[in-house]
């Protein structure tokens, strides 16, 4: 192997193990807390991250595997089935994305009406849309036998091997991309901008009555007038920050591996093979960065994985009370004696 393999390899077994990691403390906070239980978007949440879940256990070790033996790592039905499931999660944990902007376009704009709006039965059948989406494509693929061991990307994923079907793959890719990625960017966007320009409305609002109040109070401290004009700039700068980081996360991670589907299809442009396994390790990177976006970075989950850690520290050192007191009691006869 060379260096750049080796390379390409830690950062493969680095981000399946973080997804994993991460993924798993959603999951916890999700069973622990009842609070996230009932809300609707912890549905979107849960779906998304049993798809990170998958996608480390599944196609992440074969992709290392893959890099390793430089060859296809397991047989040809193990590899259909894993093509299979890249092509489903990636398409469900994008829509999932869609659905979790779309919850909170609807939760911002609409406040008043969200909670007749977005139900757990209109949350059930979001859902259920994008498992029949996301699984129609690879249905079609497999039947077509265009699943396969990609050398490319050292991945199992959707491939074509037969010259005479070109056309038709051409095809195929297009419209699958357009359908997963793409529209799922145009609906992030859309929602986004929409919610930003709510939250920058409200900001504007809030501005005015704070600056009101600091030219009626003409006595007040001069620290204190600049901590309220700080937060202010920074009440202006967080939903900018996190709608970016929405946006910016979902971009950075899938157009550079979607856009190297595409360049792949001509037959002009040659694709550096070292490229094509870090398009993909930015696409797995993706199941690492969505916990973090969507989840634990949150002050509800914060408390949750506290409340956890607490929980699991105070039965600790509960235990370590109680046999530290059975061995005070065993040994208080053996000093009578």
């Amino acid at each position: 192997m060379s260096i750049w393999e080796l390379l390409l390899a830690f950062v493969v077994v680095v981000l399946m193990l973080v997804a994993l990691l991460a993924n798993v403390l959603v999951l916890m906070c999700f069973l622990y807390s009842a609070d996230i239980r009932k809300q609707v978007p912890g549905l979107f949440i849960l779906n998304l991250t049993f798809c990170n879940l998958l996608m480390a256990v599944s196609s992440m070790p074969l992709t290392l595997a893959g890099i390793i033996y430089k060859n296809q790592p397991a047989g040809d039905q193990v590899c259909h089935v894993v093509g299979f499931l890249e092509t489903f999660l990636t398409t469900n944990s994008m829509l999932s994305m869609a659905a979790l902007s779309i919850d909170r376009w609807i939760a911002v704009v609409f406040p008043l009406s969200y909670h007749s709006k977005m139900r757990y039965r209109d949350a059930a059948l979001i859902l259920s849309y994008t498992w029949l989406h996301s699984a129609s494509f690879p249905i079609v693929a497999a039947s077509l036998s265009w699943v396969g061991f990609h050398h490319l990307y050292a991945s199992c994923t959707l491939y074509n091997k037969r010259p005479e079907d070109r056309t038709q793959f051409v095809i195929f890719t297009g419209v699958f991309h357009a359908l997963s990625f793409l529209l799922s960017l145009v609906v992030l966007c859309f929602t986004y901008l929409k919610v930003l320009k709510v939250a920058r409305f409200h900001c504007k609002r809030i501005d005015v009555i704070t600056m009101q109040t600091l030219v009626l109070l003409v006595d007040i401290h001069p620290s204190v007038r600049e901590r309220c004009l700080e937060e202010q700039r920074r009440r202006r700068q967080r939903a900018t920050k996190k709608i970016s980081t929405f946006i910016g996360t979902f971009i950075l991670c899938f157009a550079p591996y979607v856009i190297t589907r595409l360049v792949e299809l001509s037959s002009v442009v040659h694709i550096n093979s070292h490229w094509g396994i870090i398009s993909k390790c930015l696409a797995y990177s993706k199941a690492v960065s969505d916990p973090f976006v969507y989840s634990l970075l949150r002050h509800q989950y914060k408390k949750t994985w506290k409340d956890i850690i607490n929980k699991i520290l105070k039965r600790s050192s509960i235990n370590s009370s109680a046999l530290a007191g059975e061995s005070h009691n065993r040994n208080l006869p053996q000093l009578n004696e």
